[in-house]
């Protein structure tokens, strides 16, 4: 009986090796493409290769979304309004892409534990207004979305300009 358990251990372990492995792989290829996508989006604190992979795979055409408000809207980081009387809430809204706003979640959770970060004294400055923590965080996954709206548009621009020097000329 113990030597069947210490071969079901090993086969585990090497299991585990082997997924490990895989994920290491997986995160070097998602790196390598984000590279040659020539995409900015890393440069916003939180957001590395494995966010930058899923919000640009996701997305596909920043043009897609006139305004950041769009955009916001279909992350599902824009806040639902509902405001009763005086009572003035606004809510998480459970609408958009849920992946989407995952990457949006993990990229503000790494800004607010970074304490040298401009989201972190983002998050501090809104606790210091008055707002639950949820409420802060909320405040700074929409500022991150802005931020990727902004770089994308940026990057988009930068791409459009580029492709306008590469055309062929009749010989």
């Amino acid at each position: 009986m113990a030597g069947a358990r210490l071969e079901l251990a090993r086969d585990l372990v090497e299991d585990l090796q082997h997924i490990d492995e895989r994920r290491r792989e997986i995160k070097r290829r998602l790196t390598r493409t984000v590279t040659a996508s020539k995409t900015t989006v890393t440069e916003i604190h939180g957001v590395g290769p494995i966010i930058a992979a899923t919000v640009l795979g996701y997305l596909r055409d920043i043009h897609r979304f006139p305004t950041r408000d769009h955009f916001a809207a279909y992350n599902g980081t824009a806040p639902i309004d509902v405001s009763s009387g005086n009572r003035k809430i606004q809510r998480l809204s459970r609408r958009g892409n849920r992946q989407l706003n995952h990457a949006i979640h993990m990229a503000a959770v790494t800004q607010v534990r970074h304490r040298h970060s401009e989201g972190h004294a983002y998050y501090q400055r809104k606790i210091t207004e008055g707002k639950s923590p949820k409420m802060a965080l909320r405040a700074l996954k929409r500022r991150v979305s802005d931020a990727l709206y902004d770089t994308m548009i940026t990057d988009a621009k930068r791409a459009r300009e580029g492709n306008r020097g590469t055309t062929l000329s009749p010989a």
